[in-house]
């Protein structure tokens, strides 16, 4: 039983439950909408990933060829046989066969298929013609191993081998050996020879010289011959340089006489982009005479082929082919992706037009323009022959050019575009459409129907496999019905077409798949070969056409029956498929049993079913609809809803008007007046029968017909209380002929009144006067009027009423209040306002017993609203009161507004109670109450006093803001609040200005809306129609603020840090704020835990939480504010910060790229933390040290404010754990009233920190703060250890040396005493430096040399002249020659085994130096920069060999240092890897670090001499002496453009006039790379005083300072140059001068005088050379006295000190940057760290002390070290011998943190040790983790780095100057020639490449050599 487990899910349905594959089915309108899952059969296999897939015709049977495996599976998936071909003992560096002594890096190898082909050759008979009659008879197998063999195995059985050789020659090496580097492979027969022509891309390992295209013999196969060789008379493709032409092929296939290959490569004569190509061969052409290919352009930018498929599209052969979008300049795939077709004739058309141009036209077309060339970097070109000769030789001859490539692409239009990457396509052919299946990366399979025009248009997609990319061989299944699917793991069979899915027409009409259609009499959705009669019109309906629609009734009759009778039902159905004789249609209603149906054409007819069988109509419905079916057997045709309906319920369904109701139904009912029923017949059984309004022929008809009570007889008001008699009239009553009892029946608030009526009949015979008796009614609702429902009832039926007839009830007091209310009431209700000796009120006019009230009091005002208005009027005045008026006229005229008549409003008018009116304008101001006047009757007065105001705006504050509004304004001025809040506006120019604060008489604050312009607009405020403006003032709508950058990016909970905002246009915003958006973490955690089930939830409940806190932001100018942090809860999380500048709003992450952090509040610890409440003891003049936790996370020292007591304590510095702080020299006053010692408060922003009592001890101590008493303790430990020295050597001495030695003791004794005095001095120098450091370290920019100088200074160090700045330096008769003969050389270096041998060759030769190895490993970089790949697995190889080598001897020393070429490729190999990283990561902290030390050492005196200076950390470049020197400012007049500007630049007087121009320069040029920037020996240096005074400045000239044989070098302070002075650089005279400096091209500046030294003078600038070099040897004094002398000058050691303690942060910042592992390491870190772990393990080290050694020494020591001590190599600097110096120091510190051994000092330790000596420690914890990080990190990276490596390689090889490089390189051939022909030719693998052969080619090309040739 196979490893393998079939997954069926009809069998195994649970297990396939599991793993089903989801769809997604793709509409036109939708194209993402999701369907149901299907269900696919699916088997998974070994030997993931699968490669490739094959389909043998005859059987239906697959063949799979994967990883180590191939499969052979029925057309079902099942597993008929299966075969493991791997892994095996192979390497692709050695020649098969293998034998592991002969082949060391031999290992067990997995073998990936290459090719799986199907062989036709065997004879099987002949037919009736005579013809062979071949079958396919075997399985083409080529895998990787061995280098790409190739065997035959059974059909019936793939685990059969047929052919297999076990000694493979060269010519038989097929496909290529790298899994990754694809092959692709088609059979063709010509001339009874059966052949396989093999397209394979190029492998940087095994042979280098197999063509892209080679022809394979098959069978037959005679001695000598072999299978799948490649023979001497079998064509192959000529190519000029293998890795050049790297073709990535994707397809071959054969079509008519020609062979086919589809490829993508770069392309190498044009544009150097990625191309996709196709070729043709004719098939029976043995020498590719007829190569011709053409590339394809896909427009869009679709140029990397990833699947093709040879098809059928409008009965012609096309090419489809997915094309892929390239990223950039790369042939690596993006997801955008298409597919475009190609018709085959025009493929051929544009082949033949390149072949007929070259072979006639030279190439080129009629309009002059290049359109064919010769590929290939072959020596032919395109000739002008004769005009026929392409139809005399359509196959190409060996006098026509070859191999032809096409200038003029051809184009297509995508026929559909997607976004994810297609990998794979196949068609189909369906009823003459074609459809095309394409695969893409994320395991889905989309189905796209092309147009004839060749659009297309995808119709659904199915996920197949989740994620996981299709395989370019997706084949369809003998019937065309499934897809054969091969994914990474998996083989799926996924149908075409789903059609059965859909059961119904109108479905499988709308899913628009071309494949569908519905079969109507088979009542099914099918592809229509499968519907019986589907070529019948109107049996068969295709599902992608859109005007076809599913087969309908066209019409029914009746549609509407009764449900009370049985009828014929007549339908039409205008698509009714033609039926054969014997066959019926029949009709089903509902569920009911179907019935026959007569057919005639289209028209049918049925029998409805029984009354009795119909179900019942839904409640409250007079109808019910049926289905009403057509059928065929048992297959619905059609179907349409007939409707049966109930007259009984029509009238039951209408009570008050049942007759009505049924004579006006839509349905055909009739009423039968004397037995109160609605039937659907036509007579009665007593009678006096009504008709439907339907019915034409009746005259009594409709519900004009129906007996009905119709209306009162007089008005249908009743007044309650008041006993009343109604009157109803009837009509149509003469239809009842006996006599009756009729009732009236009023119906109230549910409750039934029966009054008996009487009947009385008037002259007209169809009206009927009905009285009912009187009664007094009533009704409990307290309102006007009542409506009640009145009808009449003639026995127990009910007589039809109108839908109007109601008795209006009414109660007159209800609501009317006062007298107008009452008597604005219609007169017909009768209601007075009757007052007499009971209270007032309305009543109805019958019951008030006194004589009704006819004039109604005066009006009464209760209310005026608003009581001020401005003088021009236009605000309406609202007036509330009563007696108002009972309608509008009676006022219209009657009201005045402090003696203004004032306009009501008819509309705003309530009777009686309010009035609104429009305010007049008045001439002045004025104020008075409001008078009503209602008619004649007397005046009502307000007791309110209304005002008219003349408002006044007079300040407008502020006048400018930015256009997108926002700016809050505030107009001041008198009477602002003039009328009401409604009636006021503000507007600035046309547009609103929101009022958002309350308004009051002196003040109104709005806001600005955006405007479209920048402008000065007037600023109006509206009071009603009142217009005031603000006088001489215009609002200036600015340019919005823009802002640029803001910092920090980080604060604390608790707020409070200022945030410095740079930009412009800041100043146009008056209230700028920064705001922060938090959530609370508790609604964090509830989101992660409820993301999936609760997301509608989560959105409703928490978006409420969000809140938002702001910090105010203070505006310094127009280009810079600063804002202060808001405080943030710590239970909150911060989501989001940005500026909001009015209506602008900027947010942080715009600006800086991440977002804003808080992180929590800073930490400070009491002073005294074991007893807090004791004050802490202080020693004055020292510095008071508080501890901490997270100080510099979201801090800077400048920011944290110290106080102790009532006075400040200077905050010296700040690291993450400690703040130290300088108090005053006296002890300060507390604050507190009730304490009498200071407290030592810290304010970090928005709190403070109280950290206890501090108290002065007044004890007499030492002065010297704790770093300098540690310094001065270090200091007297090392004389301590100088006195036990001279102890154990002055022993033996006598007492004299005794004496002596006490003598020294006092001398010790004074130094240390010196030594303190001057550590307290140096430590308050650092103090100071550190504080202005910040500030002017930086500058604008990293001036990071372009990486062609960055080679070349890492690669040729020191070099003049290097080979990337040189040409090729040849004769123009001999350049062609040799360039051919240095292209040859590539491609042999581009063979491994040569180029190993090369190498070896030369480090054997014992004059071949260690600068030589160095040289020919850059000029090998050089060459082999564009395959980084390659150059990487030579240099692993050679590094193999290295490692045997060392393992021998001492294991240890590997790499120690460059001895071999290998370590020199190394070094380069990193230098490439590391300069993104360096650009990136580390640039900026090392730069930072060198403009760090050049700002420090600057800062203090530097003999220009000597080079030594005061601030270093070299003791050997230290400035001992203490030289006076002070620092001065001069004025440098600087030319901008036509201005000539002062510019302040910083020296010393001690300064050498050299040094000040170096100064200067760095001043002025601070942005300019060095490079860019005015040498300093061009310039002389000016001093300008007054208008005349000019004096020129030089190191040397006549008043230079001459003692003995000492010349001193002018200084500043020796042409005694001032503070302040203006000085200008301008162009070198001709006069001769000193130059103390020369810069070379690298930026180095080394100090060496220009001027020798004239007749024994020697220059001296700060001191003289202790040393005389002329001194006779005896009086040279021995070195210990020397340095006895020299003791007391080592107490300015102390400034190595101050120098480390000022650069710590930049060289900790350069260690952390190299040393990180918070970020992934550089990949080529990863890679070779694992490499060198391989190694070990490999030769069994298990020392890790050993490997980290090669660690060491491969990475910092080799790369980072050179960084470190040569900055210029990487930035365009200067680096002066001082600042050399001080890098030299970082780099041993740096590699003595690398070290596995214990760094102890001693007392014979270095100064420089001692330095670092206490971080050290850290440091080497930092490389430890960063090599444990690695080590532990998953491997698996080799991938990552061949991805980095090949970006690589076409990022910079365009730099690279390649053929000097191998220009070079040759010399060193011909140096060595005959020992490296030597070495070849003892090869034998090389003599089977023919390498030495090849080498003598070479030579004979560059330089004539004769060969043995």
């Amino acid at each position: 039983m196979p490893s393998t487990t079939l997954l069926f899910c009809l069998q195994w349905w649970p297990l396939v439950l599991a793993l089903l594959p989801q769809t997604q089915t793709h509409r036109q309108d939708v194209p993402d909408s999701a369907a149901t899952s299907p269900v696919f059969p699916v088997i998974s296999l070994n030997g993931s990933p699968l490669s490739h897939l094959l389909l043998e015709p005859s059987s239906g049977q697959l063949y799979i060829g994967g990883v180590n495996y191939l499969y052979q599976l029925s057309p079902n998936l099942q597993v008929l046989s299966q075969s493991k071909t791997g892994p095996r003992l192979d390497s692709p560096e050695c020649l098969p066969p293998i034998a592991p002594l002969e082949c060391p890096s031999a290992r067990l190898t997995d073998n990936t298929n290459k090719i799986l082909l199907l062989e036709s050759s065997v004879t099987a008979g002949q037919n009736k013609d005579g013809v062979s009659i071949l079958q396919t008879s075997s399985l083409i197998v080529c895998g990787s191993l061995f280098q790409g063999i190739c065997e035959r195995r059974s059909l019936a059985n793939v685990s059969e081998v047929l052919y297999q050789t076990s000694n493979p020659v060269d010519t038989q090496y097929v496909a290529a050996n790298d899994p990754r580097v694809s092959t692709v492979a088609v059979v063709v027969e010509t001339g009874g020879v059966w052949l396989m022509l093999v397209g394979r891309g190029y492998t940087s390992k095994g042979p280098g010289d197999i063509p892209p295209i080679t022809t394979r013999r098959l069978t037959p196969v005679e001695p000598p011959r072999r299978a799948f060789s490649q023979e001497e008379e079998l064509g192959k493709l000529v190519v000029g340089s293998y890795s050049e032409y790297n073709n990535h092929f994707v397809k071959a296939f054969k079509h008519n006489d020609h062979v086919y290959f589809l490829f993508s490569r770069r392309d190498m004569w044009h544009r150097k982009e990625y191309r996709t190509y196709v070729s043709r061969l004719c098939a029976a052409d043995r020498s590719f005479y007829s190569y011709v290919e053409v590339p394809l352009l896909c427009e869009g930018g679709y140029n990397l082929a990833q699947g093709a498929w040879l098809g059928i599209h409008q009965n012609l052969p096309s090419l489809f082919v997915a094309l892929a979008a390239g990223q950039a300049s790369t042939p690596v795939a993006t997801g955008r992706s298409a597919l475009c077709v190609y018709g085959m004739s025009e493929l051929d058309s544009a082949l033949m037009k390149a072949q007929e141009v070259c072979y006639t036209e030279g190439g080129r077309g009629s309009s002059g323009q290049e359109e064919a060339y010769i590929e290939y970097a072959v020596s032919s070109k395109c000739l002008k022959l004769p005009k026929d000769s392409l139809n005399e030789y359509p196959c190409g001859g060996e006098h026509t050019p070859n191999p032809i490539a096409s200038s003029v692409p051809l184009a297509a239009m995508p026929t559909v575009s997607r976004m994810t990457q297609l990998t794979a396509v196949t068609t189909a052919t369906e009823a003459g459409n074609t459809i095309a299946l394409l695969g893409d990366k994320e395991g889905k399979l989309h189905k796209v129907f092309v147009h004839p025009d060749r659009s297309g248009v995808l119709y659904e997609t199915v996920t197949v496999d989740r994620d996981m990319p299709i395989n370019a061989d997706l084949l369809l299944d003998k019937s065309g019905q499934h897809a054969y699917v091969l994914t990474h793991s998996k083989v799926f069979k996924v149908p075409v077409s789903m059609c059965e899915r859909h059961s119904e027409c109108q479905s499988c009409l709308s899913i628009k798949d071309p494949f569908c259609g519905w079969c109507v009499l088979e009542g099914r959705c099918s592809r229509k070969h499968k519907c019986q009669r589907h070529t019948q019109p109107n049996h068969w309906l295709w599902s992608f056409q859109g005007a076809n629609q599913c087969v309908k009734v066209q019409s029914l009759q009746p549609a509407n029956q009764s449900r009370e009778e049985q009828t014929q039902v007549n339908l039409t159905v205008p698509q009714l498929p033609a039926l054969l004789e014997k066959e019926f249609l029949s009709c089903s209603f509902g569920n009911l049993p179907p019935q026959p149906a007569k057919v005639l054409e289209n028209s049918i007819t049925c029998q409805s079913p029984l009354p009795d069988l119909l179900p019942p109509s839904p409640t409250g419905s007079d109808h019910m609809a049926l289905q009403l079916s057509l059928m065929f057997g048992q297959v619905t045709i059609t179907q349409t809803t007939i409707t049966f309906y109930e007259c009984e319920a029509v009238s039951r369904l209408n009570a008050t008007s049942p007759c009505m109701s049924c004579v006006g139904s839509v349905w055909p009912c009739n009423w039968c007046a004397m037995d109160q029923l609605c039937t659907h017949k036509r007579t009665c059984p007593r009678q006096r029968i009504i008709h439907n309004q339907m019915e034409q022929q009746s005259e009594l008809k409709g519900p004009a017909a129906c007996p009905v009570v119709w209306s009162f007889q007089g008005s249908s008001l009743v007044s309650m209380g008041f006993p009343t008699s109604l009157v109803l009239l009837g009509k149509n009553l003469g239809l009842f002929m006996d006599e009756e009892l009729y009732l009236c029946v009023v119906e109230i608030e549910g409750t039934q009144l029966n009054l008996t009526a009487s009947l009385k009949k008037t002259g007209d015979k169809d009206i009927h006067t009905f009285t009912c008796s009187s009664h007094q009614f009533q009704y409990p609702v307290k309102q006007l009027q009542y409506s009640a429902l009145v009808y009449l009832r003639r026995g127990s039926l009910r007589i039809d009423s109108t839908a109007g007839l109601r008795l209006q009830l009414y109660d007159c007091s209800a609501g009317q209040s006062d007298c107008s209310q009452c008597m604005a009431v219609p007169q017909e209700y009768g209601c007075v306002w009757c007052g007499g000796g009971q209270a007032p009120g309305c009543l109805y006019n019958q019951s008030c017993s006194s004589i009704p009230i006819v004039t109604c009091p005066p009006p009464q005002v209760t209310q005026v609203v608003p009581l001020t208005g401005p003088l021009e009027g236009g605000i309406l005045v609202t007036i509330q009161g009563s007696n108002l008026g009972m309608k509008y006229q009676d006022i219209a005229k009657g009201v005045t507004v402090a003696g203004i008549p004032c306009l009501p409003h008819a509309d705003s008018y309530l009777i009686s109670t309010r009035i609104v009116c429009e305010l007049q304008f008045s001439n002045e101001q004025r104020e008075g109450p409001v008078f009503i006047t209602v008619g004649s009757s007397q005046s009502g007065q307000s007791a309110q006093t209304f005002s008219y105001q003349d408002p006044k705006v007079r300040v407008l504050v502020p006048d400018k803001g930015p256009v997108s509004g926002g700016t809050r304004l505030t107009l001041q001025g008198h009477q602002l609040l003039t009328g009401q809040l409604s009636d006021l506006a503000a507007y600035v120019g046309q547009q609103p200005c929101q009022i958002i604060e309350e308004v009051n008489d002196t003040q109104l604050v709005c806001r600005t809306g955006p405007s479209n312009r920048t402008a000065g607009l007037s600023v109006r405020v509206l009071f009603g129609k009142a217009v005031r403006t603000v006088p001489n003032t215009l609002y200036h709508y600015l340019d919005d603020p823009v802002i640029t950058d803001a910092n920090p990016a980080q604060s604390f909970y608790e707020g409070g840090r200022v945030i410095r905002v740079k930009g412009r246009n800041l100043n146009v915003v008056q209230n700028p704020i920064m705001s922060v958006w938090v959530e609370p973490v508790d609604n964090q955690r509830v989101k992660r835990r409820k993301r999936q089930a609760l997301l509608s939830i989560r959105q409703l409940v928490f978006k409420n939480t969000l809140t938002t806190v702001t910090g105010h932001c203070h505006i310094l100018s127009s280009f810079e504010m600063t804002c202060v942090t808001p405080r943030v809860l710590f239970d909150f999380k911060v989501k989001g910060v940005w500026f909001q500048l009015d209506n602008v709003r900027v947010d942080f992450e715009s600006l800086k790229g991440g977002l804003f952090t808080y992180y929590p509040n800073p930490q400070l610890y009491p002073l005294n933390r074991e007893t807090p409440d004791s004050p802490y003891r202080f020693k004055p003049g020292g510095v008071i040290v508080v501890e901490g936790r997270d100080l510099l996370k979201a801090l800077t020292r400048e920011e944290v404010v110290a106080h102790l007591g009532d006075q400040k304590c200077e905050v010296k510095t700040l690291d993450s754990t400690h703040l130290y702080c300088e108090p005053p020299e006296t002890q300060p006053l507390s604050l507190e009233n009730y304490e009498t010692l200071p407290r030592l408060r810290v304010d970090l922003g928005n709190f403070e920190v109280d950290l206890g009592l501090v108290k002065y001890d007044t004890d007499t101590v030492s002065p010297v703060p704790l770093p300098a008493q540690v310094g001065l303790a270090a200091g007297a430990a090392v004389v301590v250890l100088v006195v036990l020295v001279l102890i154990l050597m002055y022993r033996r001495k006598s007492k004299q040396a005794l004496r002596d030695y006490k003598k020294v003791l006092v001398q010790l004794e004074t130094l240390e005493i010196n030594v303190g005095d001057q550590c307290r001095k140096e430590f308050t120098d650092l103090m100071t430096e550190m504080m202005d450091l910040s500030s002017d370290v930086g500058g604008p920019g990293i001036p990071l040399l372009d990486y062609r100088t960055y080679a070349e200074r890492v690669f040729f160090p020191g070099q003049r002249g290097a080979p990337l700045s040189q040409q090729l330096d040849l004769p123009e008769s001999r350049r062609a020659t040799v360039e051919q003969g240095l292209a040859q050389l590539n491609n042999l270096l581009n063979n491994r085994l040569f180029l190993i041998r090369f190498i070896h060759t030369l480090e054997a030769q014992p004059n071949f130096s260690q600068r030589d190895r160095g040289f020919v490993a850059s000029l090998l970089t050089m060459a082999l920069h564009d395959k980084l790949e390659y150059f990487t697995e030579v240099m692993k190889t050679l590094l193999g060999d290295l490692v045997q080598q060392y393992v021998v001897k001492n294991p240890k020393l590997m790499l120690r240092r460059t001895e071999t070429v290998v370590e020199k490729m190394l070094t380069n190999w990193m230098s490439v890897c590391l300069y993104s990283f360096l650009k990136e990561v580390a640039g900026e902290p090392l730069y930072m670090l060198y403009r760090a030390i050049k700002y420090q050492v600057d800062k203090g005196p530097v003999d220009a001499v000597t080079g030594k200076a005061k601030r270093t950390l070299n003791d050997s470049h230290l400035l001992r002496e203490d030289i006076d020197y002070c620092a001065i400012t001069l004025n440098v007049l600087v030319k901008h453009g036509v201005e000539v500007q002062p510019c302040p630049v910083k020296v010393l007087d001690t300064d050498t006039i050299t040094q000040v121009k170096d100064k200067i320069l760095d001043q002025i040029y601070r942005g300019s790379a060095f490079s860019q920037r005015p040498k300093t020996d061009s310039l002389d240096l000016e001093w300008r005083s007054g208008q005349a005074g000019h004096l020129t400045l030089s190191d040397d000239d006549v008043t230079a300072i001459v003692q003995g044989q000492w010349k001193k070098i002018n200084t500043l302070q020796h042409y005694k140059v001032q503070d302040g002075a203006t000085v200008a650089l301008i162009p070198r005279s001709n006069s001769i001068g000193i130059t103390v400096n020369q810069v070379f091209h690298t930026g180095e500046k080394i100090p060496i005088l220009e001027g020798e030294e004239e007749e024994g003078i020697r220059l001296w600038h700060l001191v003289k050379s202790s040393e005389d070099p002329e001194m006779p040897k005896h009086r040279k004094t021995s070195m210990r006295e020397r340095e006895r002398a020299k003791a007391i000058p080592e107490i300015y050691l102390t400034r190595l000190l101050s120098m480390k303690g000022t650069l710590q942060k930049f060289v900790d910042d350069v260690f952390v940057a190299i040393l990180n592992t918070k970020r992934p390491p550089p990949i080529a870190v990863r890679f070779f760290f694992d490499f060198l772990d391989d190694m070990a393990e490999k030769h069994g080290i298990d020392d890790p002390e050993t490997v980290h050694i090669w660690k060491t020494n491969s990475l910092p020591l080799r790369f980072w070290v050179n960084i470190l001590k040569n900055p210029q190599f990487v930035f365009d600097v200067q680096v002066t011998d001082s600042v050399d110096a001080v890098l030299s120091v970082i780099a041993q510190t740096f590699i003595d943190s690398c070290t596995t051994s214990d760094h102890k000092v001693g007392r014979d330790s270095p100064v420089n040790k001692l330095l670092y000596a206490r971080e050290i420690p850290r440091y080497k914890q930092l490389v430890e983790r960063y090599y444990s990080d690695i080590h532990s990190a998953a491997s698996g990276c080799y991938q990552e780095m061949n991805s980095t490596l090949t970006e690589l390689s076409g990022s910079f090889a365009s730099e690279m100057n390649s053929l000097v490089a191998l220009h070079e390189l040759y010399k060193y051939i011909n140096k060595y020639y005959d020992q490296i022909i030597m070495s070849l030719e003892e090869d034998s693998a090389g003599q089977k490449m023919q390498l030495a052969y090849r080498l003598q080619q070479v030579a004979s090309l560059v330089e004539n050599k004769v060969t043995d040739l």
